[in-house]
């Protein structure tokens, strides 16, 4: 009988054990990569790239993304991590060690020969539980302004901003939510720029109520500042018209040379004449304007920008109340914005534009200071982070206690629990539990702290003050209480890495056939 070819002779496949180990084993790796870098204390990675590019980040879904991971079980992880980035900001390195502590258990129980179903099935319950536990742990708290600094601040430890620069960033945070959030749910992250500037501490950060640009005046002889300005905002450059077809004209004498020069010279001095005429103070363009046109905006005394990116040009026209404008014709003063300042301010070598106090200003933006690029880079990122989880907070849920006390009381819940669950699955819940505990563990291990006296301290302090957490004093940590201490995540981040990390566990643990074409 002649053999049946189904695969490609250059697949490769893995079936059964070998086939779940490997996944496994691949899952538990990039889990294990991102673990140091979990809390207050956690350490960096630093990232090369093959052309030499650098990048040192605490920051999960960053270390993962860079890593470049070719593995398909391995992937997952990096999904999970990016699935937390993307719903709710912050809690990737969470999601992604505790999607490899259920990996690691979910291997343990298969050793015991228990089905992949049956920890899939217990696996969900207990995520289900622990969402119970979640809920249980949100505080009856107002999200007044401290509430929500202490929410940013604990985003921000530990990536590179430092315990006292961290407390002025949050304050700077919430207030650029507070001036931005209409309390509705619908929250446009655009609302909130960044922009990063070297040359000095991160404590030189500020909030401008405003677009901050990178863009310099198109003419030296402009005003550096302009008060209670008219700004328009141009979608379309401001040079000689060209025509749709591909025509030549022939000139032959001085006088049709001379006329033909003067029409230009007067199709672009009226471009310049009528922005002065309709009262523009402030002109934004995301296309060229010529140089005898910025020489009679000059002339006008306008203050004129150009080539600005189509973000830019958005951003001022939503801060100033502007219209974008396709021509310079039928100007009327309704297709304006306004601003308080509009003023050019030098930085380094640099110059940097404010358009402040516009009358519908729902636009602010962070300008952010470092000593170095990795510096700001990194904080742009914590930065990131600390605005997603303040809009979490306030849209998604409210706060639970942090320092690793929601995962605490989340073990203790599902553990208790578990009793009431009937056959094999119990085992598959109790480890759940058991691997939620690798979060308060890793922080403790990442403070200098012996992790399994903290575990146990952590139960303890649990079963008689209803509530325990990894507080990070000095170089090393203490059992306290996270209200205290003014530790706080939102709810939002705890609910999304369960839901997350049980998913992608699950998913791994049924794979039971890998085929691969080469």
């Amino acid at each position: 009988m002649q053999p049946l070819y189904v695969l490609s002779g250059n697949s490769e496949r893995t079936r059964g054990g070998d086939a779940q180990s490997s996944n496994i084993r691949a899952g538990k790796a990039v889990a294990s990569a991102v673990r140091t870098t979990l809390g207050p204390r956690g350490m960096d990675k630093m990232l090369v790239d093959s052309s030499g590019n650098v990048v040192v980040t605490n920051d999960g879904a960053t270390i993962l993304e860079e890593m470049d991971i070719e593995h398909p079980a391995a992937q997952m992880i990096v999904e999970v991590a990016q699935t937390q980035e993307d719903s709710v900001g912050d809690g990737t390195t969470t999601a992604s060690v505790l999607t490899g502590e259920l990996l690691a258990y979910a291997e343990d129980l298969l050793d015991d020969d228990l089905h992949p179903t049956v920890i899939v099935e217990g696996y969900n319950e207990a995520a289900r539980l622990a969402q119970e536990a979640i809920d249980e742990q949100v505080l009856d708290v107002e999200l007044d302004d401290d509430v929500l600094a202490s929410v940013a601040e604990s985003s921000m430890t530990g990536k590179g901003t430092g315990d006292v620069t961290a407390d002025v960033l949050a304050h700077h945070v919430v207030d650029a939510v507070r001036a931005v959030h209409d309390g509705s749910g619908r929250f446009d992250p655009d609302d909130v720029r960044i922009l990063t500037r070297t040359g000095a501490s991160s404590s030189a950060t500020e909030l401008v109520e405003g677009v901050v640009i990178d863009k310099e005046r198109v003419n030296d002889g402009m005003p550096r500042t302009v008060e209670d300005a008219a700004v328009a905002v141009l979608t379309t450059k401001l040079d000689v018209r060209e025509g749709e077809a591909d025509t030549e004209y022939t000139i032959s004498s001085v006088d049709q040379l001379e006329a033909a020069i003067e029409a230009e010279d007067a199709e672009l001095r009226g471009y310049a004449d009528a922005l002065a005429d309709a009262g523009v103070d402030v002109l934004f363009c995301t296309k060229k304007i010529a140089d005898r046109v910025q020489d009679r905006l000059a002339k006008h005394g306008i203050v004129a920008f150009e080539s600005l990116k189509s973000s830019d040009a958005r951003a001022i026209a939503r801060a100033t109340g502007a219209k974008q404008l396709g021509d310079v014709t039928d100007l009327e003063a309704a297709d304006f914005g306004h601003a308080e300042r509009v003023s050019i301010r030098r930085f380094g070598e640099d110059e940097l534009t404010f358009v402040e106090g516009g009358e519908a200003a729902k636009t602010v933006t962070l300008l952010l200071r470092g000593g170095t690029e990795h510096v700001v880079d990194e904080l742009e990122r914590a930065i990131n982070d600390a605005v997603d989880v303040t809009v979490a907070a306030i849209d998604s849920g409210g706060v639970v206690p942090g320092a690793g006390a929601t995962e605490v009381a989340i073990a203790e819940y599902v553990r208790s629990h578990a009793g009431g669950v009937e056959g094999r699955k119990q085992l598959a819940v109790e480890a759940f539990a058991d691997a939620v505990e690798a979060i308060p563990r890793t922080l403790a291990t990442n403070t200098g702290m012996d992790p399994i006296d903290a575990v146990v301290e952590l139960r303890s302090t649990f079963d008689r003050e209803g509530i325990a957490g990894i507080i990070s004093e000095g170089r090393t940590g203490t059992i306290g209480d996270p209200i205290e201490a003014g530790v706080f995540d939102p709810a939002a981040v705890k609910r999304e890495a369960v839901t997350a990390a049980t998913e992608a566990a699950t998913m791994i643990v049924r794979i039971d056939d890998v085929i691969a074409a080469k």
